[in-house]
């Protein structure tokens, strides 16, 4: 639940983008980032790659759109959005921190958060995870042109990365860890 917890600033952005413009829904996607942030920060917990770059990417865009009103259309801001999803999926593998370990991480026992099979496992869950989010990026191209199968090839995106972390970390449990949550 919390990866999905991680994932409120692209959902904030979605909604608001929806109802009240652009601006305003990377203005939205922001505030949920810090707000998961501050969260985090009271609470203890360790701050974690994906909220730090949601937070630098709907902040970045958020003043850029609120100070300066570029005329873009959503299609292009959620090729933005989804694209830097993806930049920071990517950056979390190259940092040697899949982003989906520190997520596993909080709910595993530390002896197996420190088993080389567990980092695997992660790097294999995260790959799928930026596979999705390469797809997403696609379909925000697509739907320029075909609305409807931008929308499919972005929730079937979503659908298999979920069904494929589900079944993955419970297929392959390593030591006490049963996946990323237990």
């Amino acid at each position: 639940m919390n990866l999905l917890l991680g994932f409120l600033p692209f959902l904030a952005f979605a909604v608001v983008a929806h109802v009240a413009g652009t601006a305003h829904g990377l203005a939205a996607g922001a505030l949920a980032a810090f707000a998961l942030l501050v969260r985090d920060a009271m609470t203890g917990r360790h701050i974690k790659l994906l909220e730090i770059g949601a937070a630098i990417l709907f902040g970045g865009l958020a003043l850029y759109a609120l100070r300066s009103g570029p005329d873009w259309s959503l299609a292009h801001v959620r090729l933005l959005v989804d694209g830097g999803l993806l930049a920071i999926v990517l950056a979390s593998m190259l940092v040697r921190m899949p982003f989906t370990m520190q997520y596993a991480a909080e709910r595993g026992a530390p002896e197996a958060v420190r088993h080389p099979a567990f980092l695997r496992k992660n790097y294999v869950i995260t790959a799928c995870w930026a596979a999705a989010f390469g797809v997403m990026t696609l379909a925000d191209i697509v739907m320029e042109n075909h609305a409807k199968a931008g929308v499919a090839l972005t929730v079937a995106a979503l659908w298999g990365a979920v069904k494929f972390t589900e079944r993955y970390a419970r297929a392959r449990p390593v030591g006490t860890v049963v996946g990323v949550e237990r």
